[in-house]
Protein backbone atom coordinates (compact mmCIF):
# COMPACT_ATOMS: atom_id res chain seq x y z
CA UNK A 1 0.00 0.00 0.00
CA UNK A 2 3.16 2.18 0.71
CA UNK A 3 4.38 2.11 -2.45
CA UNK A 4 0.85 2.67 -4.44
CA UNK A 5 0.72 5.38 -2.64
CA UNK A 6 3.87 6.76 -3.35
CA UNK A 7 3.21 5.74 -6.73
CA UNK A 8 0.05 8.11 -7.15
CA UNK A 9 1.60 10.95 -5.19
CA UNK A 10 4.43 11.10 -7.93
CA UNK A 11 1.99 10.70 -10.80
CA UNK A 12 0.28 14.26 -9.21
CA UNK A 13 3.75 15.51 -8.59
CA UNK A 14 4.23 14.79 -12.62
CA UNK A 15 1.26 16.67 -13.73
CA UNK A 16 2.14 19.84 -11.80
CA UNK A 17 5.11 20.06 -12.82
CA UNK A 18 4.03 19.87 -16.34
CA UNK A 19 1.05 22.45 -15.98
CA UNK A 20 3.43 24.74 -13.78
CA UNK A 21 4.86 26.34 -16.95
CA UNK A 22 0.72 27.92 -17.55
CA UNK A 23 0.99 28.99 -13.85
CA UNK A 24 4.45 30.87 -14.72
CA UNK A 25 2.70 32.41 -18.05
CA UNK A 26 -0.22 34.13 -15.70
CA UNK A 27 1.56 35.26 -12.02
CA UNK A 28 2.41 38.36 -11.23
CA UNK A 29 1.82 40.75 -13.76
CA UNK A 30 1.20 39.05 -17.02
CA UNK A 31 1.51 40.52 -20.47
CA UNK A 32 -1.51 41.09 -22.44
CA UNK A 33 -3.41 38.44 -24.10
CA UNK A 34 -3.15 38.30 -27.61
CA UNK A 35 -6.17 36.02 -28.80
CA UNK A 36 -7.27 32.69 -27.96
CA UNK A 37 -5.00 30.55 -30.80
CA UNK A 38 -1.95 32.54 -30.18
CA UNK A 39 -2.87 31.77 -26.19
CA UNK A 40 -3.23 28.42 -26.70
CA UNK A 41 -0.03 27.71 -29.29
CA UNK A 42 1.92 29.01 -26.74
CA UNK A 43 0.28 27.25 -23.61
CA UNK A 44 0.86 23.94 -25.83
CA UNK A 45 4.63 24.78 -26.47
CA UNK A 46 4.86 25.51 -22.92
CA UNK A 47 3.57 21.90 -21.75
CA UNK A 48 4.87 20.34 -24.42
CA UNK A 49 8.52 21.44 -23.20
CA UNK A 50 7.74 20.91 -19.24
CA UNK A 51 7.19 16.99 -20.87
CA UNK A 52 10.29 16.86 -22.58
CA UNK A 53 12.21 18.20 -19.45
CA UNK A 54 10.91 15.43 -17.51
CA UNK A 55 12.42 12.85 -19.90
CA UNK A 56 15.50 13.79 -17.82
CA UNK A 57 13.72 12.96 -14.55
CA UNK A 58 12.22 9.81 -16.06
CA UNK A 59 15.88 8.20 -17.35
CA UNK A 60 17.51 9.60 -14.08
CA UNK A 61 17.54 6.35 -12.01
CA UNK A 62 16.11 8.26 -9.46
CA UNK A 63 15.11 5.32 -6.89
CA UNK A 64 12.29 7.05 -4.96
CA UNK A 65 10.44 7.69 -8.20
CA UNK A 66 11.26 4.31 -9.98
CA UNK A 67 10.66 2.18 -6.90
CA UNK A 68 6.56 2.06 -6.55
CA UNK A 69 7.04 1.23 -10.20
CA UNK A 70 9.92 -0.66 -11.52
CA UNK A 71 12.67 1.24 -13.74
CA UNK A 72 11.75 -0.94 -16.95
CA UNK A 73 8.25 0.49 -16.81
CA UNK A 74 9.63 4.11 -15.68
CA UNK A 75 11.33 3.89 -18.69
CA UNK A 76 8.58 2.26 -20.98
CA UNK A 77 6.47 5.90 -19.95
CA UNK A 78 9.38 7.68 -21.07
CA UNK A 79 9.01 6.18 -24.42
CA UNK A 80 5.03 6.57 -25.20
CA UNK A 81 5.04 9.93 -23.23
CA UNK A 82 7.71 11.28 -25.55
CA UNK A 83 5.24 11.13 -28.70
CA UNK A 84 2.64 13.03 -26.75
CA UNK A 85 5.19 15.81 -26.32
CA UNK A 86 6.72 15.86 -29.38
CA UNK A 87 2.74 16.39 -30.61
CA UNK A 88 1.84 19.13 -28.60
CA UNK A 89 5.51 20.81 -30.14
CA UNK A 90 4.51 20.51 -33.72
CA UNK A 91 0.95 21.88 -33.21
CA UNK A 92 2.78 24.82 -31.11
CA UNK A 93 4.40 26.19 -34.72
CA UNK A 94 1.38 24.97 -36.77
CA UNK A 95 -0.97 27.03 -35.49
CA UNK A 96 1.29 30.05 -35.40
CA UNK A 97 1.59 29.57 -39.09
CA UNK A 98 -1.78 30.02 -39.69
CA UNK A 99 -2.64 32.25 -37.67
CA UNK A 100 0.12 34.86 -38.33
CA UNK A 101 2.18 35.90 -41.67
CA UNK A 102 4.56 32.93 -40.90
CA UNK A 103 2.44 30.44 -42.84
CA UNK A 104 2.36 33.49 -46.23
CA UNK A 105 6.11 33.91 -46.15
CA UNK A 106 6.62 30.03 -45.72
CA UNK A 107 4.92 29.36 -48.62
CA UNK A 108 6.52 31.64 -49.92
CA UNK A 109 9.57 30.41 -49.16
CA UNK A 110 11.19 33.89 -47.79
CA UNK A 111 13.55 33.00 -45.10
CA UNK A 112 14.06 36.55 -43.83
CA UNK A 113 10.30 36.08 -42.55
CA UNK A 114 11.66 33.99 -39.67
CA UNK A 115 13.34 35.43 -36.93
CA UNK A 116 15.75 34.09 -34.87
CA UNK A 117 13.31 33.07 -32.01
CA UNK A 118 11.68 30.78 -35.13
CA UNK A 119 14.81 29.59 -35.82
CA UNK A 120 15.75 28.39 -32.16
CA UNK A 121 12.21 26.58 -32.09
CA UNK A 122 12.45 24.88 -35.13
CA UNK A 123 15.98 23.93 -34.14
CA UNK A 124 14.68 22.60 -31.08
CA UNK A 125 11.77 20.34 -32.75
CA UNK A 126 13.98 18.91 -35.62
CA UNK A 127 16.34 17.61 -32.30
CA UNK A 128 13.14 16.52 -30.79
CA UNK A 129 12.32 14.23 -34.02
CA UNK A 130 16.01 13.30 -34.01
CA UNK A 131 15.95 11.32 -31.02
CA UNK A 132 12.50 10.02 -31.56
CA UNK A 133 13.63 8.29 -35.71
CA UNK A 134 16.81 7.30 -33.58
CA UNK A 135 15.95 5.90 -31.09
CA UNK A 136 12.50 3.87 -32.99
CA UNK A 137 14.22 2.98 -36.20
CA UNK A 138 17.76 2.56 -34.29
CA UNK A 139 18.26 -1.15 -35.65
CA UNK A 140 17.43 -0.66 -39.00
CA UNK A 141 19.52 2.71 -39.28
CA UNK A 142 23.02 0.95 -38.01
CA UNK A 143 22.88 2.79 -34.65
CA UNK A 144 25.45 0.70 -31.83
CA UNK A 145 23.63 1.14 -29.06
CA UNK A 146 26.80 3.05 -27.29
CA UNK A 147 26.54 5.38 -29.90
CA UNK A 148 22.66 5.79 -29.96
CA UNK A 149 23.11 6.38 -25.90
CA UNK A 150 25.56 9.46 -26.45
CA UNK A 151 23.65 10.76 -29.27
CA UNK A 152 20.16 10.44 -27.15
CA UNK A 153 22.19 12.15 -24.32
CA UNK A 154 23.44 15.19 -26.66
CA UNK A 155 20.26 15.48 -28.35
CA UNK A 156 18.34 16.17 -25.35
CA UNK A 157 20.40 17.89 -24.07
CA UNK A 158 20.35 20.26 -26.70
CA UNK A 159 16.70 20.32 -27.06
CA UNK A 160 16.35 21.72 -23.36
CA UNK A 161 18.67 24.53 -24.41
CA UNK A 162 17.82 25.66 -28.08
CA UNK A 163 13.86 25.12 -26.06
CA UNK A 164 14.92 27.58 -23.52
CA UNK A 165 16.77 30.30 -25.60
CA UNK A 166 13.91 30.17 -27.91
CA UNK A 167 11.63 31.21 -25.66
CA UNK A 168 14.22 33.74 -24.27
CA UNK A 169 14.28 35.45 -27.38
CA UNK A 170 10.63 35.58 -27.81
CA UNK A 171 10.67 37.61 -24.79
CA UNK A 172 7.09 37.31 -23.98
CA UNK A 173 6.65 35.52 -20.83
CA UNK A 174 10.15 35.56 -19.62
CA UNK A 175 10.31 39.41 -19.37
CA UNK A 176 11.47 40.13 -16.20
CA UNK A 177 14.51 38.35 -13.75
CA UNK A 178 11.67 36.31 -11.63
CA UNK A 179 10.28 34.29 -14.95
CA UNK A 180 13.84 34.15 -16.65
CA UNK A 181 15.51 32.88 -13.43
CA UNK A 182 12.57 30.21 -12.88
CA UNK A 183 13.09 28.58 -16.45
CA UNK A 184 16.86 28.69 -16.32
CA UNK A 185 16.95 26.80 -12.76
CA UNK A 186 14.48 24.16 -13.61
CA UNK A 187 16.65 23.58 -16.71
CA UNK A 188 19.80 23.57 -14.49
CA UNK A 189 17.75 21.11 -12.08
CA UNK A 190 16.84 18.77 -15.44
CA UNK A 191 19.90 18.85 -16.55
CA UNK A 192 21.29 17.94 -13.25
CA UNK A 193 19.52 15.25 -13.21
CA UNK A 194 21.13 13.78 -16.40
CA UNK A 195 24.26 14.45 -14.70
CA UNK A 196 23.43 12.02 -12.24
CA UNK A 197 23.13 8.70 -14.44
CA UNK A 198 26.28 9.85 -16.56
CA UNK A 199 28.70 11.45 -13.11
CA UNK A 200 27.30 11.23 -9.80
CA UNK A 201 26.01 7.59 -10.03
CA UNK A 202 29.30 6.17 -12.29
CA UNK A 203 31.46 7.94 -9.29
CA UNK A 204 29.64 5.94 -6.59
CA UNK A 205 30.45 2.77 -8.34
CA UNK A 206 34.16 3.64 -8.66
CA UNK A 207 33.87 3.59 -4.99
CA UNK A 208 32.36 0.10 -4.62
CA UNK A 209 33.97 -2.21 -7.59
CA UNK A 210 32.77 -5.95 -8.64
CA UNK A 211 35.18 -8.75 -9.72
CA UNK A 212 33.94 -11.41 -11.50
CA UNK A 213 34.46 -15.06 -9.79
CA UNK A 214 32.68 -16.84 -12.78
CA UNK A 215 31.14 -17.36 -15.46
CA UNK A 216 28.80 -20.67 -16.46
CA UNK A 217 27.69 -21.42 -19.71
CA UNK A 218 23.93 -23.10 -19.70
CA UNK A 219 21.91 -24.38 -22.54
CA UNK A 220 20.15 -22.13 -25.09
CA UNK A 221 23.31 -19.97 -25.58
CA UNK A 222 22.91 -18.27 -21.91
CA UNK A 223 25.71 -17.91 -19.91
CA UNK A 224 25.50 -17.46 -15.93
CA UNK A 225 27.85 -14.55 -15.09
CA UNK A 226 29.02 -14.09 -11.10
CA UNK A 227 30.85 -11.01 -9.27
CA UNK A 228 31.63 -10.66 -5.96
CA UNK A 229 31.97 -7.47 -3.60
CA UNK A 230 35.67 -6.39 -4.16
CA UNK A 231 35.82 -4.10 -0.65
CA UNK A 232 32.56 -4.09 0.50
CA UNK A 233 29.51 -5.35 1.65
CA UNK A 234 28.21 -5.89 -1.42
CA UNK A 235 24.36 -5.06 -2.77
CA UNK A 236 20.89 -5.86 -1.18
CA UNK A 237 18.35 -5.96 -3.82
CA UNK A 238 14.70 -8.04 -3.89
CA UNK A 239 14.50 -11.12 -5.72
CA UNK A 240 13.54 -10.58 -9.22
CA UNK A 241 15.09 -7.46 -9.83
CA UNK A 242 17.54 -6.27 -12.00
CA UNK A 243 21.12 -3.82 -12.42
CA UNK A 244 23.52 -2.02 -15.04
CA UNK A 245 26.46 -3.93 -15.08
CA UNK A 246 29.63 -2.37 -16.45
CA UNK A 247 32.58 -4.88 -17.10
CA UNK A 248 36.22 -3.92 -18.13
CA UNK A 249 35.33 -0.30 -18.27
CA UNK A 250 34.95 2.69 -16.51
CA UNK A 251 31.95 3.18 -15.18
CA UNK A 252 31.65 6.57 -16.46
CA UNK A 253 32.09 5.05 -19.86
CA UNK A 254 28.43 4.04 -21.86
CA UNK A 255 28.89 0.65 -22.30
CA UNK A 256 26.29 -0.71 -19.55
CA UNK A 257 23.52 -2.79 -19.86
CA UNK A 258 20.82 -4.14 -17.48
CA UNK A 259 20.47 -7.76 -16.26
CA UNK A 260 18.13 -9.71 -14.18
CA UNK A 261 19.85 -11.26 -10.77
CA UNK A 262 19.75 -14.88 -11.18
CA UNK A 263 20.89 -15.25 -7.29
CA UNK A 264 19.59 -15.34 -3.66
CA UNK A 265 18.64 -11.79 -2.66
CA UNK A 266 20.24 -13.13 0.62
CA UNK A 267 23.83 -13.42 -0.39
CA UNK A 268 24.31 -9.60 -1.56
CA UNK A 269 28.25 -9.90 -1.61
CA UNK A 270 27.86 -12.69 -4.23
CA UNK A 271 25.87 -12.04 -7.32
CA UNK A 272 24.84 -13.89 -10.04
CA UNK A 273 23.11 -12.62 -13.37
CA UNK A 274 21.75 -14.47 -16.26
CA UNK A 275 22.63 -13.44 -20.16
CA UNK A 276 21.95 -14.64 -22.98
CA UNK A 277 23.98 -14.06 -26.29
CA UNK A 278 21.72 -11.80 -27.87
CA UNK A 279 23.38 -8.43 -29.15
CA UNK A 280 27.26 -6.82 -29.69
CA UNK A 281 28.10 -6.85 -26.00
CA UNK A 282 26.11 -10.18 -25.13
CA UNK A 283 27.60 -12.22 -28.07
CA UNK A 284 31.24 -12.07 -26.63
CA UNK A 285 30.23 -11.90 -23.01
CA UNK A 286 32.04 -15.48 -22.49
CA UNK A 287 35.68 -13.79 -23.42
CA UNK A 288 36.04 -12.36 -20.19
CA UNK A 289 38.38 -13.85 -17.78
CA UNK A 290 37.55 -14.19 -13.97
CA UNK A 291 39.28 -11.65 -12.69
CA UNK A 292 37.83 -8.76 -14.21
CA UNK A 293 36.80 -5.67 -12.96
CA UNK A 294 33.26 -4.73 -12.95
CA UNK A 295 30.78 -2.53 -11.66
CA UNK A 296 27.00 -2.19 -10.88
CA UNK A 297 24.52 0.31 -10.76
CA UNK A 298 21.23 -1.04 -9.25
CA UNK A 299 18.88 -2.64 -7.83
CA UNK A 300 16.14 -1.64 -9.96
CA UNK A 301 13.08 -3.20 -10.87
CA UNK A 302 9.47 -4.05 -9.58
CA UNK A 303 9.33 -7.70 -10.68
CA UNK A 304 9.76 -9.66 -7.17
CA UNK A 305 7.55 -11.53 -5.12
CA UNK A 306 8.04 -9.35 -2.01
CA UNK A 307 5.55 -6.95 -3.47
CA UNK A 308 2.68 -8.91 -4.25
CA UNK A 309 2.01 -11.34 -1.11
CA UNK A 310 0.14 -14.63 -2.02
CA UNK A 311 -0.72 -17.84 -0.51
CA UNK A 312 0.87 -18.74 -4.15
CA UNK A 313 2.98 -18.23 -7.11
CA UNK A 314 2.45 -19.28 -10.62
CA UNK A 315 5.53 -18.34 -13.33
CA UNK A 316 5.18 -18.13 -16.75
CA UNK A 317 8.24 -18.11 -18.61
CA UNK A 318 10.12 -17.98 -21.98
CA UNK A 319 13.95 -18.43 -22.84
CA UNK A 320 16.18 -15.74 -20.78
CA UNK A 321 13.00 -14.79 -19.53
CA UNK A 322 13.60 -17.78 -16.66
CA UNK A 323 16.79 -15.84 -15.02
CA UNK A 324 14.53 -13.75 -12.43
CA UNK A 325 12.40 -16.32 -11.63
CA UNK A 326 15.66 -18.20 -10.70
CA UNK A 327 16.73 -15.56 -7.86
CA UNK A 328 13.15 -15.62 -6.59
CA UNK A 329 13.07 -19.38 -6.55
CA UNK A 330 16.82 -19.24 -4.94
CA UNK A 331 15.55 -16.33 -2.33
CA UNK A 332 12.38 -18.80 -1.13
CA UNK A 333 14.56 -21.94 -1.04
CA UNK A 334 17.17 -20.15 1.32
CA UNK A 335 14.09 -18.82 3.52
CA UNK A 336 12.41 -22.42 3.37
CA UNK A 337 9.39 -20.86 1.86
CA UNK A 338 7.22 -23.61 1.16
CA UNK A 339 4.14 -22.05 -0.29
CA UNK A 340 3.16 -23.59 -3.18
CA UNK A 341 4.86 -22.89 -6.63
CA UNK A 342 3.80 -23.67 -9.98
CA UNK A 343 6.74 -22.75 -12.77
CA UNK A 344 5.47 -23.17 -16.79
CA UNK A 345 9.16 -22.79 -18.55
CA UNK A 346 9.07 -22.88 -22.81
CA UNK A 347 11.76 -23.31 -24.99
CA UNK A 348 12.12 -24.15 -28.53
CA UNK A 349 14.25 -27.40 -27.28
CA UNK A 350 14.82 -29.38 -24.89
CA UNK A 351 19.10 -28.72 -25.07
CA UNK A 352 18.08 -24.94 -24.95
CA UNK A 353 16.46 -25.02 -21.22
CA UNK A 354 18.71 -23.16 -19.01
CA UNK A 355 19.25 -23.61 -15.17
CA UNK A 356 17.57 -27.30 -15.75
CA UNK A 357 19.99 -28.57 -13.07
CA UNK A 358 19.06 -25.69 -10.52
CA UNK A 359 15.79 -26.33 -11.06
CA UNK A 360 15.64 -29.64 -10.44
CA UNK A 361 17.69 -29.49 -7.33
CA UNK A 362 15.43 -26.03 -6.28
CA UNK A 363 12.20 -28.66 -6.95
CA UNK A 364 13.59 -31.09 -4.48
CA UNK A 365 14.04 -28.12 -1.68
CA UNK A 366 10.91 -26.18 -2.31
CA UNK A 367 6.95 -27.01 -3.39
CA UNK A 368 7.14 -26.63 -7.02
CA UNK A 369 5.91 -27.89 -9.82
CA UNK A 370 7.81 -27.46 -12.95
CA UNK A 371 5.90 -27.80 -16.49
CA UNK A 372 8.47 -27.73 -19.73
CA UNK A 373 6.66 -26.93 -22.88
CA UNK A 374 9.50 -27.28 -26.14
CA UNK A 375 8.55 -26.62 -29.46
CA UNK A 376 10.56 -29.09 -31.03
CA UNK A 377 10.30 -31.96 -28.56
CA UNK A 378 12.73 -34.96 -28.67
CA UNK A 379 11.18 -38.42 -29.85
CA UNK A 380 10.35 -39.68 -26.22
CA UNK A 381 8.84 -36.60 -25.08
CA UNK A 382 5.72 -36.62 -23.13
CA UNK A 383 5.23 -33.08 -21.56
CA UNK A 384 3.31 -30.12 -23.39
CA UNK A 385 4.32 -29.13 -26.45
CA UNK A 386 4.23 -25.60 -29.18
CA UNK A 387 3.38 -22.74 -27.43
CA UNK A 388 1.90 -21.71 -23.75
CA UNK A 389 -1.78 -21.86 -24.97
CA UNK A 390 -4.93 -21.37 -22.50
CA UNK A 391 -5.40 -25.23 -23.12
CA UNK A 392 -2.02 -25.78 -21.49
CA UNK A 393 -3.00 -22.75 -18.77
CA UNK A 394 -6.04 -24.88 -18.17
CA UNK A 395 -4.61 -28.32 -17.57
CA UNK A 396 -1.67 -26.92 -15.24
CA UNK A 397 -3.38 -23.67 -12.98
CA UNK A 398 -3.62 -24.76 -9.38
CA UNK A 399 -6.44 -24.85 -7.56
CA UNK A 400 -7.70 -21.39 -6.25
CA UNK A 401 -6.00 -19.62 -9.22
CA UNK A 402 -7.46 -16.04 -9.09
CA UNK A 403 -5.80 -15.73 -5.47
CA UNK A 404 -2.37 -16.05 -6.75
CA UNK A 405 0.07 -13.88 -7.96
CA UNK A 406 1.38 -14.73 -11.54
CA UNK A 407 4.83 -13.57 -13.26
CA UNK A 408 5.39 -13.35 -16.70
CA UNK A 409 8.55 -13.15 -18.73
CA UNK A 410 9.64 -13.96 -21.39
CA UNK A 411 9.41 -13.08 -25.58
CA UNK A 412 6.56 -9.70 -26.01
CA UNK A 413 4.52 -12.14 -27.98
CA UNK A 414 4.34 -15.03 -25.48
CA UNK A 415 3.59 -12.46 -23.04
CA UNK A 416 0.92 -11.32 -24.80
CA UNK A 417 -1.08 -14.39 -25.35
CA UNK A 418 -0.30 -15.55 -21.63
CA UNK A 419 -1.55 -12.13 -20.17
CA UNK A 420 -4.57 -12.29 -22.58
CA UNK A 421 -5.21 -15.80 -21.54
CA UNK A 422 -5.18 -15.30 -17.59
CA UNK A 423 -7.48 -11.95 -18.21
CA UNK A 424 -10.27 -14.44 -20.18
CA UNK A 425 -9.85 -16.85 -17.18
CA UNK A 426 -10.86 -13.92 -14.77
CA UNK A 427 -7.57 -13.57 -12.93
CA UNK A 428 -7.70 -10.18 -11.84
CA UNK A 429 -5.00 -7.38 -13.68
CA UNK A 430 -3.42 -6.86 -10.24
CA UNK A 431 -2.03 -10.15 -9.85
CA UNK A 432 -0.25 -10.53 -13.09
CA UNK A 433 3.32 -8.97 -13.28
CA UNK A 434 5.02 -8.71 -16.15
CA UNK A 435 8.63 -8.09 -17.02
CA UNK A 436 9.75 -6.56 -20.43
CA UNK A 437 13.69 -6.24 -21.13
CA UNK A 438 12.99 -3.91 -24.48
CA UNK A 439 14.05 -0.35 -23.18
CA UNK A 440 15.29 1.14 -26.93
Amino acid sequence: MTLALRGALWLVVYLAAVIAPLFFMIVGDPPPARGFWMELSAALGFVGLAMLGLQFVTTSRFGPISAPYGLDLVLKFHIQISYVAFAFLLIHPIILTVITPLGSALIELDPTAVEADGVTGILALGFVFLIIVTSVWREKLGLHYELWRILHGLLGLAIIVMSVWHIYLANYYTDGPIRLAIWIAMSLVLIGMYANVRLIRPWQQLRRPWILESLEQQPGDTWQLKLRADGHDGMQFEPGQFAWITIDQSPFGIREHPFSFSSSAERGDLVSFGVKELGDFTSTIGEYEPGTRAYLDGPYGAFSYERNEAPGFVFVVGGIGITPVMSMLKTMADRGDQRPLKLLYANPSWDQVAFVDELEELSDQLDLEIVHVLEEPPEDWDGETGMVTPEILERHLPAGEQRHEYFICGPDPMMDAVEQALHDRGIPGDKVNLERFDFV
